[in-house]
Order: structure tokens, then sequence, then C-alpha cells
């Protein structure tokens, strides 16, 4: 996490040069802005991971006497196929076209389809038949 955490802390950098030339250079409030929210968030995300980094065992990229098998093995479980991916872009979809043109009835229902879609997807091997059996 260490190299994820530098990496990031380094463009959150590279966004607080920028926003300050930029700033100074062409007066531009909304690009400035939106340099300084980039490193922002940037600078949290790369903080997160070096206080995680701090809290956990060093990984093989991590270190620099690792070699490569150290870093073979099961990486997680990755879902051979799923819908719900689809449904959740799509709720998102109506639920962006309700708040464009703010429509309040398109919206609730962009809204609950959201909240079913994350549902399914979150929930997705507890139910039917990928259920773990206990």
């Amino acid at each position: 996490m260490k190299v994820e955490a530098l990496i990031l802390n380094l463009i959150a950098v590279f966004c607080v040069v920028a926003a300050a030339v930029y700033g100074i250079w062409s007066r531009e409030p909304i690009g400035t802005t939106a340099l300084i929210l980039s490193a922002g968030l940037s600078g949290l995300i790369g903080g997160f991971f070096w206080f995680v980094s701090r809290r956990i065992d060093p990984r093989p990229e991590d270190r620099k006497d690792a070699e490569i098998a150290e870093g073979a093995g099961e990486l997680g479980f990755f879902p051979p196929a799923s819908y719900w991916p689809f449904g959740l872009a799509l709720a998102s979809a109506i639920t962006g076209l309700g708040l464009a043109y703010w429509y309040v009835w398109l919206l609730l229902i962009g809204v609950v389809a959201l909240l079913v879609t994350i549902g399914g997807l979150l929930f997705e091997y507890y139910v039917g038949q990928n259920a773990q059996s206990s």
C-alpha cells in the first residue's frame, strides 16, 4: 500500500502546484477550484492508503527484496457473470435524467431502482442458486 500512497500523494502535490500556477497565470476560478478539489481527493485517498500501510504487514509490492513468486496465489473472488451492473447503470441513468430535468416522479423511480439494484449486487451471492450452504 505504500506504493499506492506515494503515487496518489505525488498526484496531490502536483495538483496543488498546478492549481497555484494555473490560478496565478489564468485568473480563472473554475479550473483552479477543480485542481484544488482533485488535490484534496487524491490526498484523501493517498492518506488513507498510507494510514492502512502502517498497520498491515508489508506486501511483496512494498518490499525491495521480494521475489515475483511471492505475489502469486489467489487474489480474491471475482464473479463470472452478473446482470446487476447493467441494472445499476440503467437505474443511475434514470436517476440522472430525473435530476437533469427535475422530474420528481422520475427521480423517485430512479432512487428506488438504485436501491434495489445496489441491494441485488451486494447480496447476489447470499440468495438463490449462488447462496452459500452452511
